[in-house]
């Protein structure tokens, strides 16, 4: 699955027609892209990279610790954009741990509580950061979310509908536990995921372990899907355009020296992009 040829992870490769939201949970991400931007993100960042009318970039997984294991545990989101934001401008926004929200859920039952970090959509009061100004997340009606939810063995807890009822799609995907009880009447095993109703209040109970779920929900975009490899578009011929232009432009080029290319090994989380540096509130005041 990787394919670095020192270090692990995905070095240059073209993206068209969508978003990436990249959260990571453990362990760190290098980016490097078309554009000439850098970023070294995780243990809790999340990058959402709006790829528009096309961009190469390389997501490699840096081996800072020489003494130990360098694990990496992460959810990559691909978010369709509509026809008229297909080909708007690429770029990517950083949402640091630090400033991410994130909300607890009590279970009076047991005495427990949940944690659910809150990167789009908001969730009890909790608001998420702004989504890049093109995307679908952009505008609330269309009620995006991405919730990760932590449940304590044991623990239940109650999730509010979709804001705009049922014209909206919800899913779950059980990725790490044992058992999870979805709303009394059903019970999953782990790896599993499919569609709720979001027109009703969801209840998620963790059974013998631990449980994490992701949750994604949005209101359908209801326009023609075509995609092959790393470009969504509408129509085959835009697809068939996608991989001619970036055969004649590389979509910028590369000016790295290498498409597997990573930031020294002290090199702190940071993000170069619009022509200038930016740190998480941590590193800054340091």
């Amino acid at each position: 699955m990787y394919h670095g040829a020192t270090v692990p992870g995905f070095p240059a490769h073209p993206h068209r027609g969508f978003e990436t939201v990249t959260v990571v949970s453990q362990g760190l991400v290098d980016h490097c892209d078309s554009l000439g931007c850098t970023a070294r993100y995780g243990n809790g960042d999340t990058q959402w990279l709006t790829a528009g009318r096309g961009v190469q970039h390389s997501e490699m997984m840096p081996l800072v610790h020489m003494d130990k294991p360098n694990p990496l545990d992460l959810f990559q989101i691909w978010l369709n954009l509509p026809r008229k934001d297909k080909m708007c401008d690429p770029a990517f926004s950083m949402f640091w741990a630090e400033e991410t929200p994130t909300i607890t859920l009590k279970d009076a039952s047991s005495g427990k509580a949940a944690r659910i970090k809150v990167v789009a959509g908001p969730l009890e009061g909790a608001v998420p950061l702004p989504p890049p100004p093109h995307s679908w997340a952009s505008n609330p009606s269309n009620d995006v979310a991405i919730w990760i939810i932590d449940l304590p063995a044991g623990c239940r807890v109650r999730l509010p509908p979709a804001a705009e009822g049922s014209p909206i799609n919800r899913a779950l995907y059980f990725v790490v536990g044992d058992r999870l009880e979805i709303s009394s009447h059903d019970t999953w095993t782990c790896r599993t995921g499919g569609r709720v109703n979001s027109a009703v209040p969801l209840e998620l109970g963790a059974v013998g372990k631990d449980a994490k779920v992701l949750l994604l929900q949005g209101r359908p975009i209801n326009e023609p899907v075509v995609q092959h490899g790393p470009m969504v578009m509408n129509t085959r011929e835009e697809v068939y355009k996608a991989f001619e232009d970036y055969q004649a432009t590389h979509y910028g080029g590369w000016s790295f020296p290498d498409y597997d290319h990573t930031h020294p090994r002290t090199k702190p989380r940071h993000a170069y992009h619009n022509g200038k540096t930016e740190l998480p509130p941590s590193v800054s005041q340091q």
